[in-house]
């Protein structure tokens, strides 16, 4: 059973800041691991070596690590479980990037080696009901517990009531929760779209090797994706040097190109600066962010756009 209770949680810092601050409205700490230099995922060996350190110099340890799908793609989460089996914490997939996605043959958010997977349906994303999300688990304790703070904390299942039923209409509020229902309305939007998922990502994929031939020759770092992992491809990042990468995101938005960066880094913002978070302190996590851009992505895009936004780097770029 997950801890209802969480001191300490870690998240990667590359990521929006949502998937740190859930664990502070929990009245925990947060911390990081960095990521993989080319996955940009959270590293499976960059969290060992943290848990290891942390075990070596009696530090605590945390109740909750949330690595974060980056892009699409599933991070190492077999690696991941045996670290939380050997360290004692529960895993809760981020994966508002990866709906379609698969690692292992497994569809991502089957929750094979975490506790929970949380979804994204934003605007922005594979599958949209114009906002909110969806949290999958295979435990019916927590099924029962999310449920219920999704609604105020109330129940009208006689089995988790202090008392019998004062009669048909009767509920009772059993936990502190919230509103977080999602309406009728929003749900039938999500659902006209679940049954063309598979669609949504094998075109992603499709423009995502376009773009990878298109950029076979130009001098720009591209997210490796392991063989064992399908990504839904949310996101398309390319690298470029650090001493002209503002210049080229300026130039990339004077072509018409909409260009976007994700992210920054979590643990740079002014709010965990405050906590005493610093530069420095997740190397790889800082310089993917000096050099990542995220060229357009999304399902109408065309080989004619394509072939402009490429363009278009390269001449930015040069």
């Amino acid at each position: 059973m997950l801890h209802l209770h969480l001191q300490l949680v870690w998240t990667t810092p590359n990521t929006f800041v949502a998937s740190a601050n859930c664990a502070l409205y929990c009245g925990a700490k947060v911390d990081f691991a960095d990521i993989d230099p080319d996955t940009w995922c959270m590293s499976a060996q960059a969290l060992r070596d943290k848990l290891e350190q942390a075990r070596r110099h009696g530090r605590q340890l945390p109740d909750a690590v949330i690595p974060v799908h980056f892009g699409g793609q599933s991070c190492d989460m077999a690696a991941m479980a045996e670290l939380a089996a050997e360290y004692g914490f529960h895993l809760i997939e981020d994966a508002s990037h990866a709906f379609g996605g698969r690692y292992r043959d497994q569809p991502v958010g089957s929750c094979r080696h975490s506790a929970i997977a949380v979804l994204s349906f934003h605007p922005a994303k594979i599958v949209t009901t114009g906002e909110g999300g969806m949290a999958l688990t295979n435990s019916a304790e927590l099924a029962s517990k999310m449920e219920r703070l999704r609604s105020h904390g109330i129940t009208r299942d006689a089995a988790q009531m202090t008392h019998a039923a004062d009669g048909p209409w009767y509920y009772q509020q059993i936990d502190l929760g919230f509103n977080y229902r999602m309406t009728d309305i929003h749900a039938a939007l999500g659902l006209s779209q679940l049954r063309r998922l598979e669609g949504f990502v094998a075109q992603r994929n499709g423009l995502a090797a376009r773009y990878d031939a298109l950029l076979s020759k130009v001098g720009v770092q591209l997210q490796h994706v392991p063989s064992n992992v399908l990504s839904a491809r949310h996101l398309y990042v390319v690298r470029v040097p650090a001493d002209r990468h503002a210049r080229t995101f300026a130039g990339l938005r004077e072509r018409g190109v909409a260009v976007n960066l994700h992210y920054i880094p979590v643990h740079l913002q002014p709010w965990y600066r405050r906590m005493g978070f610093a530069d420095g302190q997740y190397p790889e996590a800082e310089r993917y962010y000096s050099e990542a851009i995220s060229l357009p992505m999304f399902a109408t895009l065309t080989e004619t756009q394509q072939r402009h936004v490429t363009g278009a780097l390269m001449e930015a770029i040069a």
